[in-house]
């Protein structure tokens, strides 16, 4: 023992026993630490490889996960106005290139710049009553048009029409805002009151408001006659030739015809192919949702080269309801210009439609073909020879959204055909009525503050921002003082807002609801589709005309582009596009 070498004994002092529990520590230190650091290494390289799926290459995906969502970040508080056809029309069309510049309108009134119909026998006939129908009182009425209204363009006059008394006459004219964003015509027809001096001289003493020249408006006829522009001989500049597509665009303040379209006989109906969706889980959604829906059967019904049979009867959401809970019984006709949809394509109401499928069917041995799973895809439904085609949609959701028949492989062959469907006119002449109102020379800001602004936890900011004295300091550069300001909110309460009225001439959508209350023209024709019984004002119908006037102000201040920080659908979720 004695004779064993001191270098030994240093060589196994570290396993004497009191020294074992402080190695196998450091060891298991080591270890873990190596562990973390390969773990790292791991992990930084597939954050650096991972490329997630794109949404733009997978939509179905996408939009499922996003119809289906139950967040209030995303589609349950999504209350907003979904893009129709007209939103994707260009607004440089070559129609309106040929307006109407003063220098075009031949005042050809004799003498004296006057309309002096004459200086003798004058004597005694001022109080006679104006003859509206006479040349030169026409291009009088025009020729102060044009100066009055100097921020609208006009395309074309009507001829004036006697009006309320004998010292008015009506006139009508189509125009659109010089600075106008949207691809849109409008129609406007006002009340000119006329007076005749001493030496017979005629002028135009006051103009009326929007659409205060109702024997000026035409009502259409429910056979549409391609020429019956030509019966209405007015006044419009010829258009500049050229090679440009032949685009149909909107014309809003026209007379509405979206009355039912009809079978003519029952041969007609016999030789004719249907398709039509029965059933599903698309009812009482958003009507974003029901859009979506709505087009893929649209699309699929113009690719098999079939009548749509729809539901003009829909459920407007919660969302949308002054009661909070979905509302059946809503008419297509109230938020969409039908009458455009039945010219353009091939549809049928549905109650009409199996009234005349009862009388008809048996008797000329009308087949059925039915369809009740969404995978079997319209490529293998296009050589059926079946009269109709019955899409029957289940209970469980998501596979019973009427969308899912447009996914997959049909996502390339099936469009959806959003030229088809516009936005109501009947909506949109409120939106024009505002716009007049304001002479068409207003800036506008979208102020969102509702369930947002109290939700700190995604919109931390916007509260604030969205306060009067920010907004002050917010619009400061980008408004000039005393501009007509249109505010478009959720705020319920637009006295929030007052301390903006020392700086601007604010104006809200409240502010105008005589165009929507029982005295207006909205009013009876929207009850007339309800079978006499009043429509509501609804949430979709305010979020809609609210957002439309908003999008034609000369200057648009956004609320989350413009007045604060924070993002559109909550905290981290902002893009570069945003």
């Amino acid at each position: 023992m004695a004779g064993r070498s001191p270098s030994l004994l240093s060589r196994s002092g570290s396993f004497r026993p009191e020294n074992l529990g402080q190695n196998a520590l450091a060891m298991i230190g080591n270890l873990c630490f190596t562990i973390f650091v390969v773990g790292v290494l791991i992990f930084t390289i597939i954050a650096a490889t991972y490329e997630p799926e794109d949404p733009l290459f997978h939509p179905s995906t996408k939009i499922t996960n996003f119809l289906t969502s139950k967040s209030d970040a995303t589609f349950k508080a999504d209350d907003t106005v979904m893009k129709t056809g007209e939103d994707f029309i260009g607004a440089n069309q070559t129609a309106f290139a040929t307006f109407i510049n003063l220098t075009d309108v031949d005042v050809s009134l004799p003498a004296t710049d006057s309309g002096v119909e004459g200086n003798l026998d004058c004597q005694g006939k001022t109080d006679e009553p104006i003859d509206c129908t006479d040349p030169d009182v026409f291009h009088l009425l025009m020729k102060a048009a044009i100066e009055k209204f100097k921020d609208i363009h006009f395309y074309r006059f009507g001829k004036s029409v006697r009006g309320s008394n004998d010292s008015s006459c009506h006139m009508a004219w189509r125009f659109r805002p010089k600075e106008g964003k949207t691809a849109a015509f409008y129609k406007d027809y006002r009340e000119f009151v006329v007076s005749r001096s001493e030496n017979c001289t005629l002028s135009v003493v006051s103009i009326g408001d929007y659409h205060s020249g109702g024997n000026a408006r035409k009502r259409k006829r429910k056979n549409k006659d391609k020429t019956s522009g030509k019966l209405d001989e007015g006044f419009e500049k010829a258009a500049a030739k050229g090679g440009g597509q032949n685009i149909v665009l909107p014309e809003v303040g026209e007379a509405v015809n979206d009355s039912l379209p009809v079978v003519e006989s029952e041969s007609s109906f016999s030789r004719g192919k249907y398709l039509i969706y029965h059933g599903g889980g698309d009812r009482c959604k958003s009507m974003n949702h029901y859009l979506w829906s709505f087009m893929c059967a649209l699309g699929e019904a113009q690719y098999l080269n079939r009548t749509l049979i729809m539901d003009l009867s829909i459920c407007l959401s919660k969302i949308y309801t002054s009661s909070g809970v979905d509302e059946e019984g809503k008419d297509f006709r109230f938020y969409f210009d039908f009458e455009h949809l039945k010219d353009s394509a091939s549809v049928l109401d549905q109650e009409q439609f199996w009234s005349d499928w009862e009388k008809w069917h048996q008797k000329d041995g009308l087949t059925l073909h039915l369809v009740e799973d969404f995978r079997v895809t319209p490529m293998k439904l296009s050589g059926l020879k079946d009269t109709l085609i019955m899409r029957k949609f289940g209970n469980v959701e998501p596979d019973n959204y009427w969308y899912r028949v447009c996914e997959g492989e049909t996502e390339s062959v099936v469009q959806r055909p959003w030229h088809l469907v516009w936005k109501s006119r009947r909506l949109m002449d409120i939106v024009s009525a505002i716009a007049s109102r304001l002479n068409w020379d207003y800036d506008s800001v979208h102020v969102v503050r509702g369930e947002k602004a109290r939700n700190r936890e995604l919109w931390p900011h916007l509260a604030e921002d969205t306060a009067p004295e920010a907004l002050l300091s917010s619009l400061q550069d980008k408004v000039d003082d005393g501009r007509n300001l249109y505010i478009a909110t959720n705020e319920p309460d637009t006295s929030f807002f007052n301390p903006l009225k020392d700086k601007y001439s604010t104006h809200f959508l409240n502010d105008y609801r005589d165009l929507w209350d029982e005295n207006s023209e909205w009013y009876p024709e929207t009850a007339k589709l309800n079978g006499g019984s009043p429509v509501e004002f609804d949430g979709y119908m305010r979020v809609s005309v609210d957002t439309e006037v908003f999008l034609r102000g000369k200057k648009q201040i956004e609320t989350f582009n413009d007045l604060t920080k924070d993002c559109k659908d909550g905290i981290n979720t902002c893009t570069s596009s945003s």
